[in-house]
């Protein structure tokens, strides 16, 4: 039986965008694959994300932005233990047809200002990654707006802050998927977003 999983995470915050995408869209499979090979590592990360907080705010080093929270730092604390339990899994391997399918949904959202997993013009998560191949086994997608910067991308997608299940946490360590692809760009709202598409198997 196929399963489609749909998660989306929203960040307040607008943020520059990388110049080198595809680097930034690299580094975020990197940064899932370190997280899900070595979790008790990403606990520690998150360690030192936490001291970015001043009650329910995050206030970033790297600029004056401050962005609001719902659960403040005991996301975070509950994310950690979470990893610190949390057995290594496979790595993700990259695919280019899942990517294309991810990037479908930012040329749609980086001008409209959209959110959600449909897009205008490239539609829902199925028919686009159905448009660039064919999945096998189940598929999902987490999006995220706001950052540019990989490791604050996976971090935030793993608190998953006022996420009700956790669904990023659950697509980013979810042993059925063995594939993902990328895509990062511009957002006429958040100023960033990242599309992470996953599946079971997946062949063009």
């Amino acid at each position: 039986m196929k399963t489609i999983i749909l998660t989306l995470f929203l960040l307040l915050i607008g943020v520059g965008v990388s110049s080198a995408q595809s680097s930034l869209e690299r580094n975020v499979i990197e940064e899932m694959n370190l997280a899900r090979t070595k979790p008790r590592l990403y606990a520690d990360y998150l360690k030192e994300y936490r001291k970015l907080y001043k009650g329910n705010y995050i206030y970033l080093s790297r600029s004056n932005v401050r962005i609001a929270t719902s659960e403040g730092t005991s996301a975070v604390d509950e994310a950690i233990r979470f990893l610190l339990r949390q057995k290594p899994i496979s790595p993700l391997q990259s695919s280019s047809g899942l990517a294309a399918a991810a990037a479908d949904l930012v040329e749609d959202q980086s001008s409209s200002g959209d959110t959600g997993h449909s897009g205008r013009v490239n539609g829902s998560m199925d028919r686009r990654i159905e448009r660039h191949g064919e999945w096998q086994g189940s598929i999902g997608e987490n999006i995220s707006y706001g950052y540019d910067n990989a490791r604050f991308v996976v971090i935030q997608l793993i608190v998953d802050d006022a996420v009700r299940g956790r669904g990023h946490r659950k697509n980013i360590f979810n042993p059925a998927f063995r594939r993902a692809g990328v895509a990062c760009g511009p957002h006429a709202e958040y100023g960033a977003m990242c599309v992470i598409d996953y599946a079971g198997g997946f062949s063009r």
